[in-house]
């Protein structure tokens, strides 16, 4: 089995308050965390900037619980979508995107104004959110795809995009932070994943914190009860905060280092053409 893993912990400029959040889960067991910054293009124009090198934050990482490992610090950007002119951001080849571990992307907003890639004339058409989800799980070239669990979500889950990001390796989020801030964002992190399950069937999920202190911080077997709640199986809970981490981690590196990926596979032979490749001396005896 993988090691744990928290693929979202906020970046904030207190350096004192991220120390104390990479001591916490390694203290809890977490071997892999991911230090995550977000990009709100509504909210005022932002830049993809260079990451932060943890080596530069941190001069030393804490030695995880149980072993003689240090904690592994990764780099992640988020992307909060609400225009497709930002998706437009993902699917170039910036070199500052290429630069970060792992790339998620939240949709956020719950009506746009869809631009088509293919119409030079910038024809616009109003559409729902469930337009830019499908964008995210079928066309951008990224790791994670949020869902927002801090609010009811205005459309539901469909299965052919659903199933479409499942085939390329994209993996679903869900945070638990905002469950344990209010009641009421409690009830919506647990129907909103609900109703994922009901159209992924418990595939590719992962499950992070979000966690901006450390008493937000959970152990990784009580995330996995908390997948139990959200209707994973309990290989499935475990997978959430372990191996689907791992893979996601994976997907990130394959997307910055190859374009595509070439597999063998052994063709089966039928039983004539065996029989018609065996020496004279084997057919002789067979046949005797």
């Amino acid at each position: 089995m993988a090691g744990f893993a928290d693929l979202n912990l906020p970046q904030g400029p207190d350096k004192k308050s991220l120390q104390s959040l990479l001591e916490t889960a390694a203290h809890l067991g977490y071997s892999t965390v991911a230090l995550n910054h977000v990009i709100d293009f509504k909210e005022k124009k932002q830049e993809i900037v260079k990451p932060v090198c943890p080596s530069e934050l941190f001069p030393s990482l804490p030695i995880v619980q149980g072993t003689s490992k240090r904690i592994k610090v990764l780099t992640r950007l988020t992307l909060v979508v609400s225009d497709p002119s930002h998706c437009n951001l993902l699917r170039s080849t910036s070199a500052n995107i290429r630069l970060y571990d792992i790339i998620a992307v939240f949709p956020k907003t719950e009506k746009l104004f869809h631009i088509s890639q293919e119409d030079h004339l910038g024809l616009q058409q109003e559409c729902s959110l469930h337009a830019i989800s499908k964008i995210a799980c079928t066309t951008l070239d990224v790791d994670l795809v949020c869902i927002n669990v801090t609010e009811k979500l205005p459309f539901y889950f469909r299965r052919p995009p659903v199933n479409m990001a499942i085939d390329r390796g994209i993996f679903f989020e869900l945070l638990y932070a905002p469950a344990i801030k209010d009641s009421t964002m409690r009830r919506y992190t647990i129907s909103n994943a609900i109703s994922l399950m009901q159209i992924c069937k418990g595939k590719n999920i992962v499950i992070s914190s979000a966690a901006e202190r450390p008493l937000e911080l959970r152990g990784p077997y009580d995330i996995a009860n908390l997948g139990l709640l959200f209707g994973l199986s309990e290989s499935e809970a475990k997978a959430a905060v372990s191996t689907n981490c791992r893979a996601t981690i994976l997907h990130g590196e394959t997307r910055k280092s190859a374009c595509g990926v070439v597999y063998t596979v052994k063709k089966p032979r039928k039983v004539e053409e065996e029989e018609t490749t065996l020496p004279a001396c084997k057919k002789a005896k067979t046949q005797a």
